[in-house]
Order: C-alpha cells, then structure tokens, then sequence
C-alpha cells in the first residue's frame, strides 16, 4: 500500500492555520502536523492592540478555532515546539524535541518578532512589546484601570492603536516618533497629519521628529524616556513600537532565495523542492502589480495560507488578493487596499469630506488608481478594490464626483 502524503506546516498563526483548515477542506486526508512555537493554538492579532486589549473583546474570541476543532480533524497540532532546522533534499523537518518528520510539502509560514531597542535601559522591567496574545493580556493588565503613563516609542499601525486604545481607558499617552509626521511612510504626510491630529485631539502627547537616547529607570523597573536633547518624559510603562522583524532564519538556513522575506512565485512557491511560504514571511509575485511583495497584515496571512494550501495539493494557484488592512482609533476607523510600494510619490485624489473625516482617498500613478483608502465611510471597500483591479485609466474629476458610482469607473 501506498503510504499517504503528509504535510508539514512551520508556525502557528493565521497563515498557518488557515492552511491547515484548507487542506482538509480541499478533501486532503493524509497527514497534517501544525508546529507552533507557543503555548496558544492558532490566534488571530488585530484584536490584540484593540477590541482584545480594551477588554471588549473575550479570550476565546482570538482563536482561530478551539482546541478540539483540531483533534476533530486529525490536524496534529504541536504547541510549545521549534522547528530547528529542515532538510530540503531529505524532505525533514528537525524539532527541538522528537524525532524529525517527513513531509511531502512544507509551508513556512513563520511570522515576525517585535522589533527590540538596543539603547540603554531596553531591558528594564516595564518596557514592552506587543506582538503576542501574553503582550497584550500583560499590557491590558497594566493600562486597564486607567492613571498610568504609558510612553509609546515609534508610531506604526500598531502603536497608534495601542495610543487609542489607553487614552480610551483612560491613561496619559505620550508618542515619541523619530520622523516629522506619524505613518507617513504608509500615507504619506497630509494623511499621517490627520492621525495625528486625531491623537492630539484625543489628549496625547505627541511629539516628532526625536531621538530616543535611553529609557530610565530605578531599581530595575522603567521610570522614563530620554531623549538625545535630555528631555525626560517620566513614565509607568514604556511601549515599543519600532516594527517587526520577518523570521527567516529557518529558510535561510536551508538554502531558500531571500531578499526583505522569502522569495516566491504566485503560487507561493519557494525555489526549494515542494517548499512553500506565506503570511509575514512571503515575499510573493504579485500577478497584478507585476512586483513581488511582502505584507505583514492579517490579510495577507489569511487567504494567503488558503492560497498556499491550494498550491501544496497542485492545484493552479495564482494569488493576486489586492492588499488591505483596516485600523480603528477612537471614532475614526478606515480600510486600506492597494500596492503601498507603488503608491509612493503617487496623486492623491478625495472624495467625500476630509474635513468631517468622512471620504475615500485614492493614489494615481501613471494615470491608474493603485490604492484606495475609506476614512468612516463603510460598504465601499469592494468597489474600491474593483478600481484597482480593472486598471483603467482614470479622470481624476470622476474619481472625486461622489455622484460617479465606483463600478464605472
């Protein structure tokens, strides 16, 4: 008898569970192993620096499914276990416990860790990350019941909402940023202003264009931040947020082409022999941009880890989603799809009222919208992605005209 094929899949987040689920939707019965390196099954992270952290949301909510979905469906999910190492020509995977495992296919979908300061003071007692469900339930902890300083260094997605999210339970929120004008680098400076200007509205400290020299602190514990001009800002709890870092070791360790993640085709295919990638980690052919992109939202790893499970049983695979991510921050929540390396240095056009915080901006280059972003304006984000999609040549006076439909565009 022929033995069934079995697939291993390194790392248990999004991308990962979401293929496992795949597999056995798709009608694959052999063998599925799901390594995860932490205690918790699979979670989803947005929630972790909004609704979750705010205490609106419960823990079960996170999960991508409970425990038992996964013995139900013979998934052999390994909690607390590392992948050490894997061999391509073998077809092993190595684990820091227990025998190797033999795959047919291997999907690495690894993730990022929380991007760390190496100032003086970073490793004091009350400096944290946020990146995992123990971050926040710790953070949580910490900011609950209001009256603490919380001083945010950096000012990406993630630490904005984190900055929301405590002001709203009542803590005093200082943001140190290193450029002038908070996510510039993913909206630019009018946009980014507009973030800020929300944040300062909301009573937070924000202050740009600094250097962070050092965090203080006394008997162990974090008691401030230092700027390179001697400034103190005294604080109770010290938040960085500087970014992520895309975990490649394991892939570059067995060989596989990497540049800013790992190198793969449309099907998400690495050059490896019946490796694949996918999530934070997959630096993928888009079809459609005609580049290869990284991304590190949640959606990338959601139907990215469907893609890639499709690909791993032959089946054509293109993955050409259109990148999106969302963001809520006081009363303000928006949604972003588009290409953000194509985006740079593009047009922007409104529609709708900036003033009120209420509209759609897209970004033209070349005459093309290649992304689009809805600010308190809701049910337009498919339309918006059809924009994109098609590739038309747009009048910059229609995309404004609220009274030109989106589809005729």
């Amino acid at each position: 008898m022929t033995q069934a094929p079995s697939f291993v899949i390194v790392g248990g987040g999004l991308a990962g569970a979401t293929a496992a689920k795949t597999l056995r939707e798709e009608g694959f019965d052999g063998g599925i192993h799901l390594i995860a390196n932490e205690a918790h099954h699979p979670y989803i992270r947005p929630p972790l620096s909004k609704d979750f952290l705010a205490g609106a949301a419960d823990r079960d909510s996170v999960f991508v499914e409970s425990s038992e979905w996964y013995r139900r469906r013979e998934i052999d999910l390994r909690l607390g276990t590392t992948v050490t190492s894997f061999d391509p020509a073998a077809h092993s995977v190595h684990l820091d416990s227990g025998p190797p495992l033999h795959y047919d296919a291997l999907l690495l979908a690894t993730g990022s860790t929380a991007r760390r300061l190496t100032i003086p003071g970073a490793d004091l007692h009350g400096v944290r990350t946020l990146r995992t469900l123990d971050d926040s339930e710790a953070l949580h902890d910490e900011l609950a019941d209001g009256g603490r300083r919380l001083v945010l260094i950096g000012s990406g997605w993630i630490g904005m909402e984190v900055a929301a999210t405590a002001r709203t339970l009542g803590n005093e929120v200082t943001v140190l940023e290193r450029d002038p004008v908070p996510l510039a680098n993913a909206l630019g400076d009018e946009l980014g202003g507009m973030f800020a200007e929300l944040h300062v509205e909301h009573g937070v400290e924000l202050r740009a264009s600094v250097v962070v020299s050092e965090i203080t602190g006394e008997h162990g514990r974090a008691t401030g931040v230092r700027l390179d001009s001697g400034e103190l800002f005294a604080a109770d709890l010290v938040l960085v947020g500087v970014g992520a870092i895309p975990n490649l070791d394991l892939a570059r360790g067995a060989g596989a082409a990497i540049d800013s993640g790992v190198l793969t085709d449309a099907g998400l295919r690495t050059d490896l022999p019946d490796v694949y990638a996918a999530g934070d980690i997959a630096e993928a052919y888009h079809p459609l941009a005609g580049i290869r992109l990284r991304s590190e939202h949640w959606a990338n790893a959601l139907h990215g880890g469907a893609a890639a499970a499709r690909s791993m049983l032959g089946s054509p695979v293109s993955y050409d989603d259109i990148p999106y991510f969302y963001t809520d921050q006081y009363d303000l929540g928006m949604e972003y799809s588009g290409f953000g390396p194509l985006a740079g240095g593009a047009d922007i056009v409104y529609r709708g009222d900036r003033a009120a915080r209420e509209f759609i901006s897209f970004w033209i280059a070349d005459g093309r919208v290649v992304a689009g972003m809805n600010v308190n304006v809701w049910d337009v984000n498919e339309a918006v992605q059809g924009v994109i999609r098609r590739g038309n040549h747009v009048d910059p006076v229609r995309l404004a005209d609220e009274r030109v439909p989106l589809e005729e565009l």
